[in-house]
């Protein structure tokens, strides 16, 4: 068995930078109540940290003129059908609907009334809406991720911005998991195949560089 250390068996091979390019949006996943409540089943401490450290993310790309897309989870109570075998497999996702506290989204990262709300039904907040085209014709090339979980529907909306041709960024105090070995894990995963994972004052200063426009430079 080998004795190098992850970084050391990826590195110059599972390394890469994609960094910004022309217009950034600003996704903000699945903040919702049920992750920050203790005595939830959903309770991830690390996602109670994540949505303060994103307070500052949101009011820097909110002065910039960013655009901020935000998602909840929601499902149809009456039979759950759009949950599909994520529900089979997941049966503590079915508080996501109307009118249950845990499904509410964290006062602090409230959106504004102008700010769109994308209801999902799966990990990838890309799979089976309109995320995408919305993105492409605002000419939107990088997405910058916030939210919860890192392992849950951080990853699989990073895989699927990637394989939608997006530039993806994770900003790491602000994103959460219930552990920190899956958050880590996957944080990894991301940052070696596909995105950055960087500090968020590094996006905070390409905000307010690039705007809700074209950076300055490239």
């Amino acid at each position: 068995m080998t004795r190098e250390s992850a970084a050391e068996n990826y590195k110059n091979v599972w390394d890469g930078r994609i960094g910004f390019g022309r217009r950034c949006a600003l996704l903000v996943i699945d903040f919702m109540k049920g992750y920050t409540t203790p005595g939830s089943a959903l309770y991830a401490p690390g996602v109670v940290s994540a949505v303060q450290e994103s307070r500052e993310v949101l009011q820097a790309a909110r002065e910039a003129g960013v655009p901020i897309i935000h998602t909840i989870i929601r499902y149809y109570s009456s039979d759950f059908l759009d949950g599909g075998t994520w529900l089979r497999k997941a049966p503590v996702m079915r508080s996501m609907v109307d009118g249950n506290p845990d499904a509410e989204i964290c006062n602090e990262v409230l959106p504004l009334d102008s700010e769109l709300i994308i209801r999902k039904q799966y990990a990838s907040c890309f799979f089976g809406t309109s995320l995408a085209a919305m993105l492409t014709a605002q000419g939107v090339d990088t997405v910058v991720m916030i939210g919860c979980s890192t392992s849950g529907c951080i990853r699989a909306s990073a895989v699927d911005a990637t394989q939608h041709g997006f530039r993806t960024i994770v900003l790491r105090e602000c994103v959460g998991d219930r552990h920190p070995g899956p958050h880590e894990a996957n944080l990894f995963d991301i940052d070696s195949k596909y995105g950055d994972v960087m500090p968020k004052a590094e996006a905070i200063a390409q905000f307010r560089q690039q705007g809700g426009g074209v950076a300055k430079e490239l």
